[in-house]
């Protein structure tokens, strides 16, 4: 059987390694287009921090290594021009010499990756405007700012490439301006959880302007000016454009195969396209979106992984089947880390899903062992079957286990609250004995029974008005001094039932804390005293980041920038 892939790194390069591994006698080759057919694509940016020092370790494989171990003939700097379904070839031209020949498969796998999006804006050709997309892109980017002494650099974009840029270019001590065009940065998470990583971009010195559209690129004496649509313009040597990227499906389009959303190459759960034999795996195509069951086009490693071996299974006779993903993702910035999973608030309003959501801010391990830090947990639910939705959690240490877990319930449809039930490891120096997945099951179990209430950070403005509503602060004194919400009259936790009778039963009582435990025990208290009791949900460290995040960065333009139309 003679099987041609197109394009390697995760999808290709699994799919042409599973292979071998099933048929020992298939006449196996890949073409990639870049010097490269295995390399780690989310490293790229920790090469130009200095993180990864030498070149040799972004290369998983070389095409001389997988012919040795695996058998097959790889050509790099090699790009398929055409794919001919109706005589079973393809045609290649080698980018180094200039040739071009003809290639006949029995089975055809696509694994074109997708390609950086590039606006259609003035300038935008600048030779001083990279984008970071292939192991060229990162050596470029690294010479460049080598060669040039680069100081200041604006990046366009503040999704996981944009946002590992900037903290990979300031750990060069460079000077850095983002640019989100969103009213936060990271769109798979909501605004309050990104509020987090907008304060420690703002706390490790770079720039940050919300609200940003740019419209042009003018050059200037040292680089590049980069032009938003109010006038504001920044001045740096470099920018880079991190703004998204797009499936590349050129070859599939002209070769008449079915496209879908995005233009995305249309497969079937064995990863086969419109053409019996011809497959298509990773970036390029359209798949399922677990909580939604709606076709979608997601941009990561580990699916890509997944659908070649499974491309591979099937190539190989074997029925394997792709069930969908669920975004799972984990981002590094600085000393913070951010999981996601499933959907966000954004989306679910806009499918008018009726959900409900708790937040919820547990120690990383037992606070009694030294080193314990906080994170910040969201976990978005179906209100009438419990179907877990999605989650964010920001944090230091131990994020990106709590994601992965709750990951795996999602996969498995468990319940909210089946989270409370999961036997979870603990030790002292990695968790408590009420893991923080427990707490997150704890709190929606106590939701969907009636035994609390919540209310929200989007909710406070209007209860300030609210003559029908009593606000409390459950913190003691002392915290409560050091920073408190107007309108909040405290009442210690431990003093509360020596004060229920100086409250009115006829109103509606919202109790706040530091972080939401004690205001639950307080409302637990008010409740079976005959008061409607609500509790806040992330507590007063999470309102006073929120909002204070919102007050100092501000609706448009960041810290450090003064909004002046004339500023360069």
């Amino acid at each position: 059987m003679e099987i041609v892939i197109v394009g390697g790194v995760a999808g290709g390069a699994t799919a042409a390694a599973r292979i071998r591994r099933l048929d020992e006698n298939a006449k196996i080759t890949i073409f990639e287009r870049t010097g490269y057919i295995s390399y780690a694509n989310c490293g790229l940016p920790y090469y130009i921090g200095g993180e990864i020092t030498d070149k040799k370790e972004l290369t998983l494989q070389t095409a001389e290594s997988f012919k040795k171990r695996f058998n097959i003939n790889v050509f790099v700097n090699h790009e398929v021009l055409k794919v001919h379904k109706e005589n079973n070839s393809v045609m290649v031209k080698n980018l180094e010499t200039g040739e071009i020949f003809e290639k006949f498969y029995d089975k055809l796998l696509l694994s074109p990756g997708a390609k950086a999006v590039i606006p259609n804006i003035l300038g935008v050709d600048s030779k001083f405007i990279f984008t970071l997309r292939t192991v060229e892109d990162t050596f470029r980017i690294y010479d460049y700012i080598k060669e040039k002494n680069v100081k200041t650099a604006t990046i366009i974009g503040g999704g996981f490439i944009g946002l590992e840029m900037l903290e990979n270019l300031v750990q060069q001590k460079i000077k850095v301006t983002m640019i989100q065009k969103d009213d936060h940065v990271l769109s798979p998470i909501d605004y309050d959880m990104a509020s987090f990583l907008h304060t420690e971009i703002k706390k490790n010195g770079a720039n940050l302007i919300l609200n940003g559209n740019v419209v042009e690129f003018l050059k200037s004496d040292n680089g590049i000016i980069t032009v938003l649509d109010s006038n504001y313009k920044i001045e740096s040597q470099i920018a880079i454009l991190c703004i998204g990227v797009m499936p590349e499906t050129t070859l599939a389009k002209e070769a008449g195969l079915e496209l879908g959303i995005k233009e995305s190459i249309v497969v079937n759960e064995n990863m086969q396209t419109s053409q019996k034999n011809i497959y298509a795996v990773g970036d390029a195509v359209e798949i399922k979106h677990i909580i939604t069951g709606n076709k979608a086009v997601i941009s990561l490693a580990g699916p890509a992984n997944k659908q070649g071996r499974i491309a591979g299974d099937n190539i190989c006779g074997i029925k394997s089947k792709y069930k969908g993903s669920l975004g799972t993702s984990v981002l590094k910035l600085f000393s913070l880390t951010v999981g996601m999973v499933g959907l966000n608030e954004r989306q679910l309003k806009t499918m008018n899903v009726d959900y409900s959501k708790v937040i919820l801010s547990p120690s990383n391990h037992a606070t009694y062992y030294p080193g314990a830090s906080t994170m910040t947990m969201k976990v978005l639910f179906e209100k009438s079957t419990e179907k877990l939705l999605g989650a964010q959690i920001v944090g230091e240490d131990g994020v990106d286990k709590r994601i992965d877990v709750i990951a795996t319930a999602m996969f498995n449809n468990m319940k909210a609250s089946e989270l409370k039930d999961l036997d979870l490891a603990y030790a002292p120096p990695y968790s408590s004995a009420k893991d923080p997945v427990n707490m997150a099951g704890f709190i929606i179990e106590n939701l969907v029974t009636g035994k609390v209430k919540q209310f929200y950070i989007e909710d406070i403005e209007n209860l300030l008005n609210d003559k029908g509503a009593t606000l409390i602060d459950a913190r003691t004194k002392q915290e409560y001094n050091r920073g408190s919400i107007q309108g909040f009259k405290n009442i210690p936790l431990d003093d509360l039932r020596n004060n229920l009778d100086s409250l009115d039963k006829n109103k509606r009582i919202y109790v706040m804390c530091q972080s939401g435990l004690r205001s639950y025990i307080a409302t637990r208290i008010l409740m079976q005293n005959g008061f409607d009791a609500y509790n806040f949900a992330g507590g007063y460290r999470y309102y006073s980041l929120v909002k204070c995040c919102k007050e100092q960065i501000g609706e448009s333009y960041a810290c450090g920038l003064e909004k002046n139309s004339d500023k360069r």
